[in-house]
């Protein structure tokens, strides 16, 4: 991996890490609904924007049914349940419970194609359900009221992200920027009827108006840029390791901007969870290293 590469994928986790922070500043004021409509619909433009610099074609008339099926799934529900969860529990927790959505995808994988989960994926799955339960089970804040159906929405959300995963393997082949541009478009859609029946708790204060643009242009548009770039640079296997980071940032940014206890549960549920999600994909370091440069052929003539 280029040392490019490598800033794209720690800048990248460092903002996917940061959109659980801005959701737990914006959602109490002005509730998953409303929050998260306008992190999709300015994701939207943006991406708009940069697909007519870009000269991309969305195809709509063609592909809407499948951006309808990846908004809701990859964007409007997972979005509307972390939202609905960062109005109790912590932007570290949510980053943690993030990371289990591989570990869904297996799971559904595994039912879909009525293939038993191998040895090592069936004991990764028992420690990301042993790294929840330690979280959930001596974190504090799993004590408020209404903690235990906000832990629940998350999983949800990631459950919701191993949906879409398993989903995109099957679907037909669409150009990845048009999936992320028209998911968006899709996402915003679905989730206007609802915005008129839960209107905001409260005004919106200069702080909570800066985190749903960063929400929408830096977490959904600009993050989705880095994140296909990285794809096409090193590959979709050794682009994972994504989730391996976030929530290295997303306890960070919370220890840091809203003084979220780190505690012994918060590493440790953290490391068991991260372990889990690793033997699930069977990921391996070994898939970072770059692959050797051959010789050059000898003689001189094109082959």
């Amino acid at each position: 991996m280029s040392n490019v590469s490598l800033f794209r994928l720690v800048a990248l986790s460092a903002i996917w890490g940061a959109s659980f922070l801005f959701m737990r500043i914006g959602a109490p004021v002005l509730g998953p609904t409303l929050l998260i409509e306008f992190r999709v619909g300015l994701a939207a433009l943006f991406l708009l924007v940069v697909g007519w610099v870009l000269k991309k074609a969305l195809n709509a008339r063609e592909h809407w049914r499948h951006y309808l099926v990846l908004g809701l799934f990859n964007s409007a529900l997972p979005f509307l349940l972390f939202a609905y969860a960062a109005q109790t529990i912590s932007a570290s927790l949510l980053s943690i419970l993030n990371a289990t959505a591989p570990i869904w995808g297996a799971v559904i994988g595994a039912v879909w194609t009525k293939t038993p989960l191998t040895a090592r994926a069936s004991l990764g799955l028992a420690l990301g359900i042993a790294g929840v339960a330690l979280l959930a089970g001596f974190d504090p804040i799993t004590m408020l009221p209404g903690a235990g159906l906000a832990v629940a929405a998350a999983l949800g959300a990631s459950f919701c992200y191993g949906i879409s995963s398993v989903y995109a393997k099957s679907a037909k082949s669409v150009e990845p920027f048009a999936n992320a541009h028209g998911s968006m478009w899709a996402a915003t859609l679905l989730i206007a009827p609802a915005v008129p029946f839960f209107p905001a708790a409260e005004a919106a204060s200069g702080t909570v108006i800066g985190s749903v643009i960063a929400l929408g242009v830096m977490c959904s548009g600009v993050a989705y840029l880095l994140y296909f770039r990285l794809i096409a640079d090193i590959g979709a296997a050794p682009a994972l390791t994504v989730t391996f980071l976030i929530p290295v940032f997303g306890i960070i940014w919370g220890n840091l901007f809203l003084n979220e206890a780190i505690g012994w549960h918060t590493i440790a549920g953290s490391v068991v969870v991260i372990v889990g999600t690793a033997l699930v994909t069977g990921f391996s370091f070994e898939r970072l290293k770059p692959a050797p440069s051959l010789p050059p052929p000898r003689g001189g003539g094109d082959r």
